[in-house]
């Protein structure tokens, strides 16, 4: 079965967002929490990159990990999901999650920041599909529809992408030859110490 993967090429992103509009208004998502934002690096100055960032649905997911009533499940998709019947709101995942994903509706201390919300990939929750209660607490659920998510489908430049892991690694692969330069991910020369030539 397909792995489901966000990439975000930073060569294409412009900051529009365009995907967090979407997001919000799909999803009716509450004052305050973001699922997906977009990240600027070295704005305004010469090397400027965007980021359109959100949970990635990690294989081995550190939010899960840490969970103390383990409300994080994975789908046969490979999407990370979340009970918010369970959830207490510790915040554990949102100290242990490298992209800040988890999201609070109020600030506070343990368990009294309310559930957590973050990005859930178009894919609903632990309720029946399409479900009224689904949607309430998670969104729209547009997996169960055959649908992308609607963040990646809104992108105009086609910066963000969402599907079958294996498909989008070779859609940006072919990306990458064609610009015609080392790995054409934002970082490369800094990680790996390379030089990038146009």
């Amino acid at each position: 079965m397909a792995r489901m993967k966000f990439l975000c090429d930073a060569d294409r992103c412009i900051e529009c967002n365009a995907c967090v509009t979407a997001c919000k208004n799909e999803h009716e998502v509450p004052w305050g929490i973001n699922r997906r934002r977009v990240v600027t690096i070295n704005d305004g100055k010469p090397g400027e990159r965007s980021v359109s960032m959100a949970c990635m649905h990690c294989t081995e997911a550190p939010c899960a990990a840490v969970c103390p009533v383990n409300c994080f499940y994975t789908t046969a998709d490979g999407v990370v999901l979340h009970s918010k019947d369970l959830c207490i709101g510790c915040g554990y995942c949102f100290y242990a999650c490298p992209f800040g994903a988890p999201q609070y509706p109020k600030v506070g201390n343990f368990g009294s920041r309310g559930k957590m919300d973050k990005c859930t990939y178009c894919a609903g929750g632990p309720e029946a599909d399409g479900s009224k209660e689904e949607y309430e607490k998670y969104g729209a659920n547009r997996l169960a529809e055959g649908k992308l998510p609607l963040c990646a489908e809104m992108c105009s430049t086609k910066s963000l992408l969402a599907g079958d892991g294996e498909i989008i690694a070779q859609i940006y692969k072919e990306r990458v030859l064609k610009r015609g330069y080392g790995s054409g991910a934002w970082g490369w020369k800094t990680a790996y110490r390379e030089t990038i030539e146009s």
